[in-house]
């Protein structure tokens, strides 16, 4: 919930975090292998929305710089997360 904060501080209309409850292991890949989860650990999946790539983008470089932000406790193993931005498809 701390990143809820700074995400919301600079932009992001909403903000979902999301703990694993059917996550399948596949055979070429899947978040257990994409994270090095072990086996005591479940994946998590989170997302970010903000109103448009600029404020995305204007927000990244914010919480960058944001000295409070390098405070935080990360209650994960950061180098194991992974990120991208993606553009809406469909929406219904």
């Amino acid at each position: 919930r701390q990143g809820e904060v700074f995400f919301k501080k600079f932009g992001a209309t909403r903000y979902v975090e999301c703990w694993g409850d059917d996550v399948p292991k596949g055979v070429l890949t899947d978040f257990y292998k994409a994270t090095q989860a072990r086996e005591d650990e479940t994946p998590i999946f989170s997302w970010i929305e903000y109103p448009d790539k600029a404020t995305r983008d204007a927000a990244n470089v914010k919480m960058l710089n944001d000295p409070d932000m390098g405070k935080m406790e990360l209650p994960f193993d950061g180098q194991r997360m992974f990120w991208g931005g993606f553009e809406v498809l469909l929406d219904r």
